[in-house]
């Protein structure tokens, strides 16, 4: 999958630019805020249809304008395909060849990415809600089927909490209503629980070796899945009984809390170092930088092997990051079969072989013009 040209509109901080892409390395060169990141968000926008920036759609487009719009020609599996996006203030209009799309998740597989941010320490440190989202990004690009069963999941989710609230507030309500909303909840629950333990185990076939490699360690690292309720097996009829019987036991607790306690929404995962170091506790911030690099690096062979190309890669400020010896093996490594698409303040320490492959963009006061 690579990213011919990029065109952006009144988006952020840019009246508007159009570049053509190499089909490697692409670096962006700037000072900090001059709006390397904002290239980034709108590539991550054309391929997930929305921002990894906390806040509305309408934040981005550039102050005083009434309309931010973001284009990219695509080559996916041989095939040319002309994405765009347009923000309104109130509204956000996808086109695919210039076709308005209907449903957004018959978009995502235009456009594969995955992304490095300095904030993704957060994906160690911080609350659940932020590993799930993590999983649900990389399954719903590599499955259409994942993303409309956990998309129909969380609308059962929210009829089963509202309905769980009028009973505990009218005895009368009917309870059978509620059992059929389990059933259904249970249908689509067990189709994301086996889908999520079968991501994070080929997961866990390659990423001790990309974070020995980046780190020149000799480290066993894995992710451990952490659902909220006790499985012993991911075998559909196991799974199925599991949580019905989780959903009957604590039927009072739910009833009482006014909403559903158990389930893939509240899932989590660890990363954890030699069988038994929980890396939130117990890493360094350059280890656990390492393994969260080395966790997304290793969807790559899981996204080609799904959906038969690499995705784009994205990495922001990955070198102020990274010590030389990391920041020359992530180099290496990306400089293999894939687009990569570089944030960086300045191009010391990299080798004039890299630089000699890569295509180079300056950044400044919101213009990118090509080196």
């Amino acid at each position: 999958m690579i990213i011919r040209s990029l065109k952006v509109t009144n988006f952020r901080n840019y009246d508007k630019f159009n570049i053509t892409l190499g089909s490697k390395m692409n670096i962006f060169i700037g000072n900090n805020a001059s709006g390397k990141t904002n290239i980034l968000e709108a590539i991550a926008i054309l391929g997930l249809t929305k921002s990894f920036r906390n806040g509305l759609d309408a934040d981005v487009i550039k102050f005083d304008r009434k309309k931010a719009v973001i284009e990219g020609r695509v080559l996916n599996n041989k095939q040319i395909k002309d994405l765009k996006i347009e923000f309104l203030e109130k509204d956000k209009n996808i086109f695919v060849n210039n076709k308005k799309v209907k449903k957004y998740a018959s978009y995502i597989s235009n456009l594969n990415i995955i992304i490095f941010t300095p904030n993704d320490l957060d994906i160690i440190k911080g609350s659940p809600s932020i590993r799930r989202n993590l999983l649900n990004m990389a399954l719903s690009q590599i499955s259409y089927s994942y993303l409309v069963t956990y998309n129909e999941y969380n609308k059962i989710l929210k009829t089963r909490n509202e309905y769980l609230k009028i009973l505990f507030t009218n005895g009368i309500a009917d309870k059978a209503y509620l059992d059929v909303l389990t059933d259904k909840l249970v249908e689509k629950a067990v189709l994301i629980y086996r889908e999520r333990f079968k991501y994070l185990s080929l997961i866990n076939s390659y990423i001790s070796d990309i974070y020995n490699n980046i780190t020149e360690d000799k480290r066993l690292l894995k992710i451990e899945y952490s659902p909220n309720i006790s499985i012993s097996s991911y075998e559909e009829e196991e799974l199925r009984k599991v949580l019905i019987n989780t959903y009957k036991k604590n039927y009072r607790r739910e009833l009482s809390a006014g909403m559903t306690l158990f389930g893939p929404h509240r899932d989590d995962f660890s990363f954890i170092m030699d069988n038994n170091i929980d890396m939130k506790i117990y890493a360094s911030e350059g280890q656990q930088k390492c393994a969260v690099l080395a966790y997304k690096l290793a969807s790559i062979p899981i996204f080609k092997e799904n959906n038969g190309t690499n995705p784009v890669l994205l990495l922001d400020d990955i070198f102020s990051e990274l010590d030389l010896t990391k920041r020359n093996k992530l180099l290496k490594y990306v400089s293999r079969d894939i687009q990569s698409i570089i944030t960086t303040t300045d191009l010391k320490n990299i080798s004039k072989k890299t630089l000699d492959s890569a295509v180079i963009f300056k950044v400044n006061e919101g213009k990118v013009e090509r080196s």
